[in-house]
């Protein structure tokens, strides 16, 4: 499912919430319901089930249950647990207390430092930035000269070094490393780090050199987050100016997976980037 990131109020429309929201709506059409008879099962208002089947509150495992019965699936214990844990998986995703509860984060960017806080793996495309988690602080604040901005991007870079660490893949495109951003001495600087981090074991950088000509996915960058728990799935997060895309399971993501493969194999090698790397670093 493609959609941009509901947000209201203080609340979000969270990914493991539309996903149990969207397997209950499956659940229902299949069962031949409408939205009211559900509602009357669990003594609630057809709003509140609309809320349910879009992510925007978090379900308590009787009205799952009493849901399942009504729909016809309460004998398949697969089924019923699979949803069970969903509900709770996605109740601790809101209700987490990690280091970016300090900052003041909308909801869009707050569900998505969670989700890579909760993430396995990251593959992430990027057309003219270093990734924000091999961005040094000398970088970031050239990006954006806010303290709190800062810091946290350097919070968020703690997966990198911390257990379980995460798994994270980068292709950068050429452009994004010959931007000056901040001028010769911090781009020095930035670029030296990808070039010490991508010789950690749980990082891998390549670049896709101008050389390699035209290829599918020069008009957006992208991340795809995995993750290990049951019931997950791929997110693909992508962001412009002006609103945020989540693309969350399914042939979509899938696409999107497969199109970071493709750049990859375009891309020069681990030790041909790093040498790349460094050969611009003598340029500037």
């Amino acid at each position: 499912m493609t959609s941009s990131q509901p947000v209201q109020d203080n609340r979000v429309s969270t990914v493991l919430g539309r996903r149990l929201g969207r397997e209950l709506h499956r659940l229902r059409t299949v069962a031949g319901l409408t939205q009211g008879e559900a509602a009357r099962s669990l003594s609630a208002s057809t709003g509140k089930i609309a809320k349910m089947e879009s992510g925007w509150v978090p379900m308590r495992d009787p009205d799952v249950r009493t849901l399942c019965a009504v729909f016809g699936v309460a004998d398949d214990p697969l089924l019923v647990g699979g949803l069970l844990e969903l509900a709770r998986l996605d109740r601790e995703r809101r209700k987490a207390k990690g280091w970016w509860s300090e900052f003041p984060l909308a909801g869009a960017m707050k569900e998505y430092v969670a989700l890579e806080s909760a993430a396995t793996a990251i593959k992430a495309w990027q057309l003219a930035f270093v990734p924000g988690l091999l961005q040094t602080p000398g970088y970031v604040s050239a990006l954006k000269p806010d303290e709190h901005f800062v810091s946290m991007r350097v919070n968020r870079q703690r997966r990198l070094a911390e257990e379980p660490l995460l798994d994270l893949r980068v292709v950068i495109s050429e452009a994004g490393l010959r931007t000056l951003v901040g001028g010769a001495d911090v781009m020095r600087e930035q670029l030296r780090h990808l070039c010490s981090m991508g010789e950690r074991p749980n990082v891998a950088i390549q670049v896709l050199p101008f050389s390699a000509g035209a290829q599918l996915g020069m008009d957006c960058a992208f991340n795809v987050m995995s993750f290990a728990e049951p019931g997950a799935m791929d997110v693909v997060y992508m962001e412009n100016l002006h609103t945020e895309l989540w693309i969350e399971g399914g042939k979509d993501a899938s696409q999107y997976d497969g199109l970071f493969e493709t750049i990859a194999e375009r891309s020069l090698g681990e030790a041909d980037s790093r040498a790349f790397i460094s050969q611009l670093v003598k340029e500037l």
